[in-house]
């Protein structure tokens, strides 16, 4: 809505992670020289680690991006609670192979064969795991285990590992890991973005978008927004996109701080929302007598809402990656029908979580319409008493 009210060819706040909008901020910066680093090596394994939302996956979107392709083979994968053996599995099917049964010995001799095969082809191979802290301490010592793979001296695969900071805690202090210590060459961990990084963050964002300068922006709200989201990125992406949307529904064409405030104020009000509206009473109110129950419903309730609100958008994430390397998978195999019918099925899902989850949204804003017009019955209810 308010990229059309403004004038912008797109969307510069999405939280879906892009690198045409990567932002070179000082952590990003080191974190992209020390994946130079590490990839110029060609083994052994790089540790990304930081909060959510703090830009990992748009920095391996970019350096992706960066990659000669036809110099490196990367097989990538989002994991979930896997052990050893379910690792060994997953890891063979990012990189296409078609292993019978489940069998961790031949998975293992065709994982080998396959980059065996693309060492002889002159290319290098790269697994990049993605929510790395889901993996068990037996999976990763198996990941440690692919390291050992060589071609004579030539080591066959690099591994780049990503995950929240429990990873990083998990990493340096589990006595099982200390072999995959040893042979981590570079590692970093992102940290927020610092306070006068905000407003070029959000101008470097809008410039992709054909931002000429409307709406301008109060200089006191970029402070004031780095304190609200503790200079995460996908926190100032949610901030900044509702801070557009109210600018375009009052038809402003200045950005300033009470605005910014207010956007706050709604955003913390609806960590408060009731999943549910409260039951009606049948009996009539009584008011001097009796104590309002509050229509708001628990914490509880505020954190089941954003937790399914979260899930959605890690699902639709991991959904539309998938389909990104399916598609760059359609370019390179034969098996083309396969993949594409596939992608339909990825592309259906993701309609229906964004479907279902609409529909939650609506039956919120039905609850919300419910608790108004209960408060103002009681509070007519009250003044008639």
């Amino acid at each position: 809505m308010f990229d059309n009210f403004y004038g912008l060819s797109g969307k510069p706040f999405q939280l879906t992670p892009d690198p045409e909008f990567y932002f070179r901020s000082i952590t990003h910066r080191k974190a992209l020289s020390y994946l130079g680093y590490g990839l110029a090596q060609g083994e052994g394994f790089i540790v990304i680690t930081g909060e959510i939302g703090s830009g990992k996956s748009t920095l391996i979107a970019h350096m992706m991006q960066n990659l000669d392709m036809g110099q490196v083979t990367v097989a990538q994968i989002v994991t979930s609670k896997l052990d050893e053996e379910e690792v060994v599995h997953v890891v063979a099917g990012a990189m296409g192979l078609d292993v019978e049964g489940h069998d961790k010995a031949t998975a293992l001799t065709e994982i080998e064969g396959h980059l065996h095969e693309e060492a002889r082809a002159g290319r290098r191979c790269l697994l990049v795991i993605d929510e790395s802290q889901n993996l068990s301490v037996s999976a990763l010592e198996e990941l440690r285990m692919f390291s050992n793979f060589q071609l004579g001296s030539h080591p066959l695969l690099q591994t780049l590992l990503l995950g929240q900071p429990e990873f990083r805690t998990t990493l340096q202090n589990e006595p099982g890991l200390e072999q995959l210590r040893q042979r981590v060459i570079a590692a970093h961990h992102l940290e927020p973005m610092q306070k006068d990084e905000i407003e070029p963050y959000i101008i470097h964002r809008l410039k992709k978008v054909g931002w000429d300068g409307n709406p301008s922006f109060d200089q006191r709200i970029f402070a004031e927004l780095h304190e609200a989201s503790g200079g995460i990125p996908r926190r100032v992406n949610q901030i900044a996109n509702r801070l557009m949307l109210l600018g375009a529904v009052e038809e402003c064409s200045h950005i300033d701080a009470a605005m910014l405030q207010s956007v706050l104020t709604e955003l913390e009000s609806e960590r408060a929302l009731p999943e549910a509206p409260p039951a009606p009473s049948t009996a009539r109110p009584q008011a001097a007598k009796t104590e309002k129950a509050s229509p708001l419903a628990s914490s509880a309730d505020a954190k089941a809402i954003a937790s399914a609100f979260a899930l959605r958008d890690k699902q639709i994430t991991e959904l539309q990656q998938a389909i990104y390397l399916l598609s760059e998978q359609v370019k390179n195999t034969v098996s083309t029908d396969v993949v594409r019918s596939e992608l339909e099925l990825m592309r259906e899902q993701i309609e229906q979580i964004e479907k279902r989850f609409n529909e939650h949204e609506h039956s919120i804003s039905q609850t919300l319409n419910m608790l108004i017009e209960w408060i103002e019955n009681d509070m007519a209810s009250s003044k008639a008493a």
